[in-house]
């Protein structure tokens, strides 16, 4: 299990990079000895900012989504110039257009982004651009050249963690989770200010990826095109300066070294067509613009789809999707794809019986379609026609046993029937997946809730536990196995796993309470 700190940690890698001796566990981000972290520690430095972006609810997790990212990045990472490089890529709910890197090859995409895009080749632009600079060492880089501002950053950190705690440190408390995500943004920043021969770096090393990967090398100019016209429309107040445009300068010259690398590696079919969007992503400071109107299908099939979904997913509410799509739709009739995000909006707005009847009509159309397809059984099965949904869920495993969307989708609604002999099914229908899935929160919190109505609240509890342990919370992980292995249920064998977990657990609270980190829940109680 690898070790996740809480937020308030990015105040004690600040500190260590002052040179404070109580620090030596930690990593020695920018120190004046100039030693570079380890592969080890970089990923745990990613790590951490996953878990707390998580646990502060900005992570959009789907797993149809999640796979569709997952293979566009693994196509990418395995085509860049270090196809053994571990990347992690992550979405987020945010509708501002962004995307970035950081250590541990972590690289999150923004909503936004895929929503303002035409077509797959645009979003493996930005990424293959994000790849390059983690391949290329950039933001490791940035880290040595960070020293001379840790101060500020160490003031910024120790004035959000102030807010956190004299707001109750709640994390559903606006103005904290504000203050948290800004000094995160400012260490971020000053660790992954890249220089112009760092972009050019990778606008080089990005083109290339997306040449292997098969993908249209035109993009990265046309991307870099955008980027010069907003910073021009900004003097006449038509957009805001994206963040990006501040530490990524855009010239004439950069775009025409683009195009002509483009044309020295052959050029794909199609084309890179981007337009106006909204980007200040406080997080980090990358802030990509591109967006467009046409519908192509891209290189993994599911962008147009990926793209309806993330629509419906990152609305504030799933009427207001709804809403969306309804306008949509007075300015023209919707595509098979628009179709799909707005039956998936109503099934999320508890209106299953609509929903079946336009995914019913979609599959007429696009049969044997994953994505409708799924999204068709959850309709059918929270509409009450639960036999149809059974048969349609047992095909899909039948034709693909171990796939993560199809189990969780199904384990959840045979949750939501909140029967033992459903959480049993539901056990059962996750469980060739739990070998491969220790590090995936989702996974323990759907099985956790699977075997609590299964009538085995021990598994469900360990479940529950290892779900709290991935969001960054170690020790609340700690107390809810502590609490568990009391109960008169267990088991000798449970209770073996339970102690092995506890005494895997410990040493990280032990750590993070020597440094002073407590957790704010439990200290409120």
């Amino acid at each position: 299990m690898r070790r996740i700190l809480p937020i308030t940690a990015a105040l004690t890698f600040a500190l260590a990079s002052l040179g404070a001796p109580a620090q030596d566990a930690l990593p020695d981000i920018g120190s004046s000895a100039g030693q570079l972290l380890t592969p080890h520690q970089q990923e745990q430095y990613g790590a951490m900012m996953l878990a707390q972006l998580r646990h502060y609810d900005y992570l959009l997790e789907d797993p149809l989504v999640d796979g569709w990212l997952d293979t566009l990045g693994a196509r990418l990472a395995a085509n860049s110039d270090m196809p053994r490089q571990p990347f992690t890529f992550f979405m987020m709910g945010d509708r501002r257009i962004n995307a970035f890197a950081t250590l541990g090859g972590y690289i999150g995409v923004n909503a936004g982004l895929v929503l303002a895009a035409e077509r797959e080749d645009e979003v493996a632009a930005v990424m293959s651009h994000e790849i390059a600079h983690v391949t290329q060492e950039h933001v490791l880089r940035g880290v040595e050249r960070a020293q001379r501002d840790q101060v500020p950053i160490l003031l910024a950190m120790l004035g959000a963690v102030v807010l956190a705690q004299s707001s109750g440190g709640n994390s559903s408390d606006d103005a904290a989770q504000a203050a948290i995500v800004s000094a995160m943004g400012l260490a971020q920043q000053r660790q992954i200010n890249y220089t112009r021969s760092n972009e050019h770096e990778a606008d080089r090393l990005g083109i290339q990826t997306l040449s292997r990967s098969h993908y249209d090398t035109d993009a990265m100019a046309d991307f870099f095109g955008t980027m010069l016209t907003r910073s021009r429309a900004n003097a006449a107040g038509a957009y805001d300066t994206p963040d990006y445009l501040m530490t990524h300068p855009v010239t004439t010259t950069r775009i025409s070294e683009a195009k002509a690398r483009a044309e020295q590696l052959g050029r794909s079919p199609g084309g890179f067509s981007v337009g106006p969007g909204s980007t200040d992503n406080p997080l980090l400071p990358e802030g990509l613009v591109i967006g467009g109107d046409a519908l192509q299908s891209g290189g993994t099939g599911q962008f147009e789809l990926a793209r309806e979904r993330l629509r419906v997913l990152s609305a504030e509410t799933p009427p207001a999707a709804v809403r969306e799509y309804e306008r949509m739709a007075a300015g023209g009739k919707l595509t098979e794809a628009q179709r799909y995000g707005l039956a998936i909006a109503r099934l999320r707005a508890n209106e299953p019986k609509a929903a079946a009847k336009g995914l019913a009509e979609l599959l007429d159309d696009r049969p044997g379609d994953l994505w409708i397809e799924l999204g068709l059984a959850e309709a059918q099965s929270r509409s009450g026609n639960r036999e149809a949904a059974d048969a349609r869920f047992a095909r899909l495993l039948q034709r693909a046993p171990r796939n993560r969307a199809i189990a969780l989708t199904y384990a959840r609604v045979l949750s939501e029937r909140n029967t033992v002999e459903a959480g049993k099914r539901a056990q059962a229908v996750l469980r060739p997946l739990l070998a491969r899935s220790s590090q995936d929160p989702e996974f323990q919190r759907t099985y956790a809730r699977a075997s609590e109505i299964a009538g085995e609240p021990i598994r469900a509890g360990e479940a529950y536990a290892e779900a709290t342990l991935l969001s960054g919370r170690a020790e609340q992980a700690l107390v809810q196995l502590n609490i568990l292995k009391k109960r008169p249920e267990v088991d000798y064998y449970a209770r073996q796993r339970i102690e092995a977990r506890i005494a895997q657990i410990t040493p990280m609270v032990l750590e993070l309470h020597r440094q002073g980190i407590h957790d704010e829940v439990l200290d409120r109680r």
